[in-house]
């Protein structure tokens, strides 16, 4: 593991949480913004991440890629309830239920963050919709509310940019009106 690798991933997820805690302010929900991602420091995640670092998109895929499963992942969706993983429970009568509201919204605010990282200059707000219908929307397993509120904020982003969409109230409204129905 080169040296430099863990400062520049320190760095990485640093700075994430940092667009996190931004986004999670403008919608009401500045705990989860602090909070969010703390396991990312932790040996299990960190040291494996610094390891696979290739700063253009997650280490995660890279240790898939060459050992077939990430350890950093495995810890990482068992402990951060803003992913879609930790709610699936296959052994349940309810097998994929609503995410809760703050988990739900920090989970928004956590793929936007992410797209603008890892982007940079190249990020518009188009992106993560695409992205989202691309390589997420079908493929990962949850409530189909909880899609349909992901996909209905992607769009706003997409349409009306950030300082639109993410409002305390509009994420509220679009959580009531795709996950309460």
């Amino acid at each position: 593991m080169k040296f430099k690798n863990v400062i520049k991933h320190f760095k990485l997820i640093t700075h994430h949480k940092w667009v996190v805690l931004k986004l999670c302010c403008k919608i009401g929900e500045p705990w989860r913004g602090l909070v969010h991602d703390l396991s990312k420091y932790s040996p299990t995640e960190f040291w494996e991440s610094a390891n696979y670092y290739v700063g253009d998109h997650s280490p995660i895929t890279e240790a898939k890629k060459d050992k077939g499963y990430s350890e950093a992942w495995l810890h990482h969706r068992g402990r951060n309830k803003h992913h879609t993983h930790y709610w699936v429970d296959h052994d349940a009568p309810e097998t994929t239920p609503v995410m809760p509201y703050p988990y739900a919204a920090e989970m928004i605010c956590d793929k936007l963050a992410a797209g603008m990282i890892y982007q940079g200059k190249e990020w518009t707000k188009e992106f993560e919709l695409s992205y989202w219908e691309e390589r997420e929307k079908d493929k990962l397993e949850m409530n189909p509310k909880v899609r349909d509120f992901i996909t209905a904020v992607f769009i706003q982003v997409a349409e009306q940019g950030i300082d639109a969409t993410l409002t305390k109230k509009n994420i509220r409204g679009l959580y009531e009106k795709y996950c309460k129905s």
